[in-house]
């Protein structure tokens, strides 16, 4: 019932308007970094708000087939953008680990070999890579049926940025637990929807 109207308002938004909406958050950041507004720890706090931007846009991207099929909600013109952006997040917060926080390539590869939560987040950002490259419809067309089946990538990618997240946290959080059952659920149900259409 109030899917059509949902639907209706988001087709009159731009493609445009959420990349732009999307990028603020990365600014607005950056700036409190300069500014004294991280509190005492500005580098490990940016690296903390970006990663958890980039969680959040990759949630929203799991959520997109799911609304459609099951409440009809409509946001796939706005997937492909959700997915770039959520890339773009976890580009930066690896930048900034990189190159704001380790500042030393010997131990940037130490880390990322002995250190199971820098494991498992470097490998969700591996994982994203050719899932950015082929964000496009050069590589939709030359791919075909192929370019669904490299997508799905981004379900191991999810996973283990979730992961990622509950290992960093310090103690007993209930919210990197909230992220990775939210992505569990959501990738539940498009394996049950993707069952129910080889069924149909």
């Amino acid at each position: 019932m109030w899917a059509g109207p949902i639907n209706g308002a988001v087709r009159r938004v731009p493609v445009w308007v959420l990349w732009i909406g999307g990028l603020v958050p990365a600014l607005w950041f950056f700036y409190l970094g300069l500014t004294g507004g991280l509190g005492a720890e500005p580098i490990k706090a940016l690296e903390h708000e970006l990663g958890l931007v980039a969680l959040q846009l990759v949630v929203a991207g799991l959520a997109i087939t799911p609304l459609r099929r099951h409440l009809g909600i409509n946001l796939l013109r706005f997937r492909r953008a959700v997915g770039l952006l959520a890339f773009t997040y976890v580009g930066l917060h690896l930048a900034v680990w990189l190159f704001l926080d380790v500042q030393d390539a010997a131990r940037i590869g130490a880390d990322i070999l002995k250190r199971p939560f820098v494991t498992v987040g470097f490998a969700a950002f591996v994982l994203m890579i050719p899932l950015a490259v082929t964000s496009n419809d050069l590589a939709l067309r030359r791919l075909g049926p192929r370019w669904r089946r490299l997508h799905r990538l981004v379900y191991p990618a999810a996973v283990l940025g979730a992961v990622h997240f509950v290992w960093l946290a310090k103690g007993f959080q209930i919210e990197p637990l909230l992220y990775l059952a939210t992505i569990l659920v959501l990738l539940a149900l498009r394996v049950r929807l993707s069952w129910w259409v080889r069924r149909a």
